[in-house]
């Protein structure tokens, strides 16, 4: 992993901590709000980092900070397919 790859994966955390911090207590995020801020720009970039930003949902499950939601409920990290919603851990 390249330095650019480390820096780009701390800011998608932030980036996940900071959307959450700016809603209300039991709101959600998708990890595309997450890829959006950390991309800026209008074009379709923020699309490459939607695998990085599960990724960085994932490593903040493991710290205990966040939970990955699916359909409402709580989901296993490792066993998540399709659409999460990423909500702060409860």
């Amino acid at each position: 992993m390249t330095d650019s790859e480390r820096q780009t994966d701390r800011r998608l955390e932030r980036a996940i901590l900071e959307l959450l911090e700016r809603r209300a207590p039991t709101a959600t995020i998708c990890p595309s709000d997450a890829a959006r801020a950390v991309c800026g720009g209008d074009d379709d970039g923020w699309r490459a980092l939607m695998e990085p930003a599960r990724d960085a949902a994932r490593r903040l499950v493991a710290a205990g900070e966040v939970e990955i939601t699916q359909a409402g409920r709580p989901v296993d990290p490792a066993r998540a397919r399709g659409p999460i919603r990423i909500r702060r851990a409860r």
